[in-house]
């Protein structure tokens, strides 16, 4: 398996460690889920999110080349800002999601998932020859640290001379933390305040115990996952697979009207089935998987779901008959062979 730079580090704090996308990465801390999750809710908690993939292109043509190669719109950031996008496929479908900063006129840095990085790679280098343009593979000369949770900034401000109330949602900023070159970007996965710093790898662990010395709270891919359910978060190869349309869910806004790659077969689609968010009104988790019913019908099927450490009631997103994805509607969600009763919400969840 592929370790990050601080895989020593969180076997020394006693993480379960456990293979995702061929990386060894923390679950959690001996603290739990749960209390991890709270303290991103509440305080602040640390990542260690060095496995994602990391892309730089450059080129003349760069804008013109991901305004056809992703679905958002590259010309619309101005240098020192990102956007969320997605890497389409040519049948209606995605290959990952992503995030984009511009770094400069003709520069623009990419975060892919881990699991999909190689996809991602491949793809984009392969389009990007008819713009000329160079698609250059960073994974390996970057570390990533997410600090994210309301006191995220208090803590960050500490130790820096930068003015973070000039840094909004979705900025960035190159600077330098405890005599550490970084990127800080003003994003996250978790629905909090939070930010996220590209480093190097050999500077990884002294950043991470600066931080965590600070007051951050260590905090594995357990938290992360529910933290992002309970915002309503999508997550590739969940919700978004190379047969969903994201123009059939609350993600029509990343569709950009333009030009692209394989918009012929996603552009205006019959959508049988939208993705949703579910509540449910009794005690259970409605896992990956588990059918969502009208009556004895089935009209869906449960992508992610769980109980929300915050609220404590069963949460999920899930794929269902575009008649009954209203919200409000009331559903069932077959868990253990019994139709428990759940409503159909709009995220986040809290």
């Amino acid at each position: 398996m592929n370790r990050t730079p601080l895989n020593a580090l969180h076997r020394n704090l006693d993480a379960r460690m456990v293979n995702f996308a061929g990386w060894e990465m923390p679950l959690h801390y001996p603290t739990g889920i749960n209390q991890e999750h709270l303290v991103v809710r509440t305080d602040v908690g640390i990542f260690d999110v060095s496995h994602m993939g990391e892309f730089r292109v450059l080129g003349d043509r760069a804008t013109e080349f991901l305004q056809y190669a992703t679905l958002n719109d590259p010309d619309r950031l101005v240098v020192g800002r990102g956007q969320y996008s997605m890497l389409p496929n040519d049948h209606g479908g995605l290959v990952d999601d992503l995030y984009i900063y511009r770094d400069g006129k003709a520069q623009y840095q990419i975060v892919s998932n881990a699991a999909n990085s190689e996809r991602v790679r491949r793809q984009l280098k392969g389009q990007a020859e008819a713009f000329d343009c160079h698609v250059v593979d960073e994974t390996p000369i970057w570390a990533l640290l997410a600090l994210q949770g309301p006191g995220s900034a208090l803590l960050l401000d500490r130790h820096l001379n930068e003015d973070l109330t000039r840094l909004r949602k979705n900025q960035f900023v190159d600077t330098v933390l405890s005599g550490c070159p970084i990127r800080l970007a003003r994003t996250g996965y978790t629905g909090e305040d939070g930010f996220e710093i590209f480093c190097k790898p050999k500077e990884a662990k002294a950043l991470w115990n600066l931080l965590t010395k600070a007051g951050a709270v260590p905090c594995g891919l357990g938290a992360r996952e529910t933290l992002r359910l309970e915002a309503g978060f999508p997550l590739y190869g969940r919700e978004f697979t190379e047969e969903t349309n994201p123009l059939c869910s609350g993600y029509r806004w990343v569709v950009k009207d333009k030009p692209f790659y394989g918009r012929e077969a996603m552009w205006n689609p019959k959508c049988r089935r939208m993705l949703v968010g579910l509540k449910l009104r009794q005690r259970g988790i409605a896992r990956h998987g588990y059918r969502v019913l009208d009556g004895e019908r089935e009209i869906g099927k449960i992508t992610s779901g769980t109980i929300s450490p915050l609220t404590r009631e069963g949460i999920a997103l899930g794929w269902v008959d575009r008649k009954r994805a209203d919200e409000g509607t009331l559903v069932g969600i077959e868990i253990r062979g019994r139709s428990l009763p759940a409503i159909v919400t709009k995220p986040p969840f809290y």
